[in-house]
């Protein structure tokens, strides 16, 4: 039996408690009858989320959230894949520290790393805003790719590997029939957890999007801004649940405690 000091357990309550009530204030107030932020609400009513789903900015943004997510989802992937199975399985010099190299964007502040791609790409090359998101993105995804794919890498036994070759089959037939079923919970795992991070990402999007394209995120903090009505409340409300369902649905599926717990291995 496992013994928890009072302090720590205490410290935990009041960590739990700092994270969930801001929650339960947003969620209260999306389902307020009144027509201003106020806590408690002033009745019970669920117009603001119709208004939230019927406003134009919010949607047309939902569309280019979900778009950049994706492209820079894949695009992690497609990437850190390949690294995080040459770092694990591969015989490489130095790994550590080719690992470190490739978890740096992590470190690094974004707000940092979207000034440099300002600079650089959409004033120095003239580039469009979508491709330098989509750049920015896949950089700050990366790192996700490469720990939680190495993670599964590293809970998996390389001796079935070692077995498929040692029958006869080829690299490219051992990575389809064997590696890549392993793997399959990590990058399932490491594509959520990109797609969500890309989603709800601030900072770099701030920096980089123009009034052409706009992120959820950014539209509902200039939103915010401007307005004093429970619509971000509501809209804020919907991406919760929408992320919770998620999450249940991929832990019932693959099971985050599986794939996280060896990444500290």
């Amino acid at each position: 039996m496992i013994k928890r000091h009072p302090l720590m357990a205490a410290l935990a309550v009041l960590a739990y408690i700092i994270m969930i009530v801001p929650i339960v204030f947003v969620v209260t107030t999306a389902f307020t009858a009144g027509s201003t932020l106020r806590f408690p609400p002033d009745g019970v009513s669920a117009r603001w989320f119709g208004e939230a789903l019927s406003y134009q900015p919010f949607t047309s943004a939902l569309g280019s959230s979900l778009l950049l997510a994706v492209i820079a989802t894949l695009a992690s992937l497609a990437l850190g894949v390949p690294v995080a199975l040459g770092i694990r399985r591969g015989r490489l010099p130095g790994k550590n520290l080719l690992e470190g190299l490739f978890l740096s964007p992590l470190i690094v502040p974004e707000l940092v790393v979207g000034l440099a791609l300002f600079q650089q790409f959409m004033v120095g090359l003239r580039m469009d805003n979508l491709p330098t998101l989509i750049i920015g993105h896949t950089a700050l995804m990366f790192p996700y790719a490469v720990r939680v794919t190495g993670a599964s890498l590293a809970l998996a036994d390389p001796a079935l590997e070692e077995a498929a070759r040692g029958l006869g089959a080829s690299p490219a037939r051992t990575f389809w029939t064997i590696t890549l079923p392993l793997l399959r919970p990590g990058i399932f795992s490491a594509g959520l957890l990109s797609f969500v991070t890309s989603f709800n990402n601030v900072p770099l999007s701030l920096l980089l999007q123009t009034r052409e394209f706009r992120t959820l995120p950014v539209t509902m903090l200039d939103y915010v801004q401007q307005q004093y009505d429970p619509m971000v409340a509501a809209m804020s409300t919907l991406l919760l649940a929408g992320t919770v369902v998620i999450a249940l649905l991929a832990e019932r599926t693959v099971g985050f405690a599986k794939i996280f717990g060896g990444i500290n291995r």
